[in-house]
This record gives C-alpha cells, structure tokens and sequence, in this order.
C-alpha cells in the first residue's frame, strides 16, 4: 500500500504543471524562483513542488540550501515579501519541498531581477507573464474604494461592435483601427474588463481581448 506521503505528491503530479501549480527540478537562482512566488502570490496562490522534474519524475532536492534559497526569494526578490508554508515530503529515498503560497491580500507583489528591476507577474495556465498596464490598473481599480462608470461614445461602440463581429482584438490595433490613441484605448479596456464586457487574454507573443468575462476578468485574473 501507497503511503500517504506518496498519494499526495502523485496525486498533485498527476494534474501536472497549471495555474496553481509548478514543478522545480532545484532551486538554483532565487531572482528566477521570485518570479513564480509574485506570480502564485498574485493570481490564486499555488503550491511549488521542488525536486520534481518538468515530466513529473521525483528527483529529489538535493540540499538544505535550497529551502533558504526559497526563503532568501520570498524575502530578499519579493516586494512586499510573499509569504510561503513548506511542507516536506519522504518519498523512498527522496526529499520533495512543497511550497504553498497562498493569494496575497496585498498585490501587486514584484520580483526583482538581477539587474535590479523590479516587475510584477501574474499567473496563466503553467506561465507566469509581466503584469501589463491594462492589468495593473485592473487591479487598482477592483482593490480601490470607488466603482466604475461607463460612458457610450464612438470608441466604446467601436470595439463592441468588433469583437461581436470577431474573435479577437490587439490593443495596437483597437487604437489604429478606432484612430484613438494608448492611453484612451488603455482606459476603454480597463472599464470593459472591470464591467466583465471584454476579457484580456496571454500568450508567450501576445496580449489580445476578447467579448465576455474571461482570464482578464477580476474574479479570474
């Protein structure tokens, strides 16, 4: 019989890599796993399992340094620091690291790079992305006192007249195609997203947006 340790690593493998959760080979650089700690912290938390491979194969951590290098992340590349639960695991003759973080009542969180910049991600599917200004501003807005108003002029009318006659929409192309310019467009599409009118959604090349509540919408960011 299985032990409970094995069921619950296998069973959380099993669902593989997704939005709230990631496998970690070893923790060798603590700027990079910042990334994912801002991303989970922002988005709807998740667990990092380490000593995992991308396949789903135990390897195993393979010292005590890499818990401290998940701790130096979480409080030395993490703005406001993320905060984090670990679990540890024996599986045979292998240590698996379940880090559980949890949705952050105080996003944006930013994970700093090495170059010293700080950049706040979110999470989609199995990727974390820079947070863009349409979502940062989402955010604001969803977390701040005042609600949102809608306001019917030729741009509005424009782009929803477009995406009900087309799948998608850049937002480089919202603002050649309604002759507006960045930031009016950025400001339509905040409200929309905020309204559950239009979606934003990501790609490792793209952002596009579509009709209807979506991967851009406040209760799924």
């Amino acid at each position: 019989m299985r032990s409970d340790n094995t069921r619950h690593i296998t069973r959380l493998i099993s669902e593989g890599e997704h939005q709230q959760l990631d496998f970690k080979f070893e923790i060798a650089d603590a700027s990079k796993i910042a990334r994912t700690l801002v991303a989970f912290a922002n988005t709807d938390g998740g667990r990092l399992l380490v000593g995992v491979k991308d396949n789903g194969a135990l390897a195993g951590v393979r010292s005590e340094e890499e818990y401290y290098m998940v701790e130096a992340a979480a409080a030395l590349y993490c703005k406001p620091p993320v905060g984090f639960q670990v679990k540890e695991w024996e599986i045979g003759k292998k240590t698996i690291l379940e880090i559980i973080i949890p949705k952050s009542d105080s996003r944006p969180h930013y994970a700093k790079h090495k170059e010293g910049e700080w950049v706040a991600y979110h999470r989609v599917k199995d990727q974390n992305f820079p947070v863009n200004r349409i979502l940062m501003r989402v955010w604001q807005l969803e977390d701040g006192p005042k609600g949102v108003y809608l306001t019917i002029t030729d741009a509005e009318r424009f782009l929803l007249d477009f995406l009900d006659a087309h799948e998608s929409i850049t937002l480089s192309k919202f603002c050649r195609l309604a002759g507006i310019s960045r930031k009016k467009a950025e400001n339509i599409l905040v409200r929309f997203i905020l309204l559950r009118l239009v979606s934003m959604h990501f790609n490792e090349n793209l952002t596009f947006f579509t009709r209807g509540p979506g991967a851009g919408t406040p209760d799924n960011p």
